[in-house]
């Protein structure tokens, strides 16, 4: 499906494809789509449930390349437990890199641009 949504799309050399799971977070997962990074969005509107989600689906974050947390903005409200989900994310994979973004505020906006720009320039010098 994803060869055939490219096909389609016809992207320009050197553009950048994100491929979104619609599903949860276990079947996205567990299949190799050729992608050259994995991007988990942890929404901080899980609310306090939310924050041991790395534990119950260590699969997907095992794999993953950067954790996005994100609506950070909302955090207050919710009554994320920061913290927790931090420790949680850690305890599942160690090395992977966590921004804290808000569309609202701009918060780690410009980290994640960043790193998008760095991993876009390490997949092309190879």
């Amino acid at each position: 499906m994803v060869r055939d949504g490219v096909d389609r799309l016809k992207p320009a050399f050197g553009s950048v494809l994100f491929i979104e799971n619609v599903g949860n977070l276990v079947c996205a997962s567990l299949f190799d789509l050729g992608e050259h990074a994995r991007v988990v969005l942890f929404s901080v509107t899980e609310g306090a449930e939310g924050a041991d989600k790395p534990i119950k689906y260590p699969h997907m974050f095992r794999r993953a390349d950067i954790v996005l947390l994100t609506k950070i903005d909302l955090a207050p409200y919710v009554d994320f437990e920061e913290d927790a989900a931090m420790a949680a994310i850690h305890a599942v994979n160690p090395t992977a890199p966590v921004i804290r973004l808000s569309t609202r505020s701009g918060e780690g906006l410009s980290a994640w641009y960043d790193w998008v720009r760095a991993r876009f320039r390490a997949v092309h010098a190879s």
